[in-house]
């Protein structure tokens, strides 16, 4: 007997779960189907942090962060939750201008230090003529907003979907347990979803790659800021709760995402050269190592639109928590759309 349901979320890391979360909002009934056990670390969301920042050098990104900021809050108060650490966030750029036009227009805080104050203020050493520090801005507590978006939610673990197969009525999602029919599907599948859309007739335009991030042990107890480098690539650090981690932005290699995969040694190797220069560590080498997946658009875009019965929530290119509440809510408006001709 084939199961019937209202809506089907695939994938329970946080871009699903924000997307169920905010389905249930608009009193649809849904169900999330995860691959793996909640919290895994095959795909993009485990950790304990990921940078919330306002500073970017599009308007258009500076407004989805303000209103996801807004969204944050209504999360924390809905779950009783510290969801953001917000210590600031350093843009270390040869050229502030676009981002500060873009904050400008926007109507954000910030202000531009020299070398000096930067260390004075953060115990950070740069070479920038100008840093321009955003206070709204730190960190999302990754662990506990996937909790808190998932409580109340029916979340089927260890199912993961074989197939996808529109039609006029709805969507016909083929499991590893079984067939489950419903009004619409949304996929949030990661590195997954490529290859799951294709079976449905639907071209996802993305690469998965896999990233390597460093974890070292500070010389002091004070919460570091979030810290984005331009100069040599796109270096970035954020505060672990308790360690500091270090990355280089779109720096891995493609890969499968069934594949578990490897550290990076050189990018270990250029995390650590670079946090040695940055930081105060109380040790010079890498205290944890690991890694995660981008899926990312050749443009860093996100892809959030409808196809028939399915709305496609992949990819987020590397820089997607952050919106996680406002990309789950466009994602369950598009999956409202049109409902009663579902």
């Amino acid at each position: 007997m084939i199961e019937r349901v209202d809506a089907v979320v695939v994938g329970g890391g946080v871009m699903g779960l924000a997307s169920a979360h905010a389905l249930r909002g608009l009193g649809r009934e849904v169900v999330v189907l995860e691959q793996f056990r909640r919290g895994h670390k095959r795909g993009s969301s485990h950790g304990a942090t990921r940078i919330f920042r306002l500073a970017y050098d599009d308007p258009g990104w500076v407004r989805l962060a303000q209103e996801s900021l807004s969204l944050w809050r209504d999360l924390e108060a809905e779950s009783g939750e510290r969801l953001l650490e917000l210590d600031g966030l350093l843009d270390l750029t040869d050229d502030p201008a676009p981002i500060v036009a873009a904050l400008e227009a926007c109507g954000t805080a910030y202000e531009l230090l020299d070398p000096a104050e930067t260390r004075r203020r953060f115990d950070l050493a740069t070479q920038c003529c100008k840093v321009v520090l955003q206070p709204e801005a730190g960190v999302v507590r990754a662990d506990r907003a996937s909790v808190a978006f998932g409580r109340g939610l029916e979340v089927r673990e260890e199912t993961r979907v074989r197939a996808l197969d529109p039609g006029d009525g709805g969507v016909r999602v083929e499991t590893e347990r079984g067939a489950i029919e419903a009004n619409v599907a949304v996929v949030a599948a990661g590195g997954w979803a490529k290859e799951l859309l294709a079976g449905a007739g639907i071209d996802l335009p993305v690469v998965a790659t896999r990233e390597t991030v460093a974890y070292f042990e500070l010389a002091t107890e004070r919460p570091p800021p979030s810290v984005i480098d331009y100069r040599d690539g796109e270096t970035y650090a954020l505060n672990a709760l308790g360690r500091l981690k270090v990355g280089l932005h779109r720096s891995g290699p493609p890969t499968d995402p069934d594949d578990e995969g490897e550290a990076d040694e050189d990018i270990v190797r250029r995390a650590t050269e670079w946090a040695q220069v940055a930081f105060r560590l109380a040790r010079p080498e890498p205290v944890a190592v690991e890694t995660c997946i981008y899926t990312s658009t050749p443009d860093a875009d996100f892809v959030l639109e409808r196809h028939g019965p399915i709305v496609v929530c992949s990819a987020c290119s590397g820089h997607g928590f952050k919106f996680a509440p406002a990309v789950g809510r466009r994602a369950a408006e598009l999956a409202g759309h049109n409902r009663a001709s579902e």
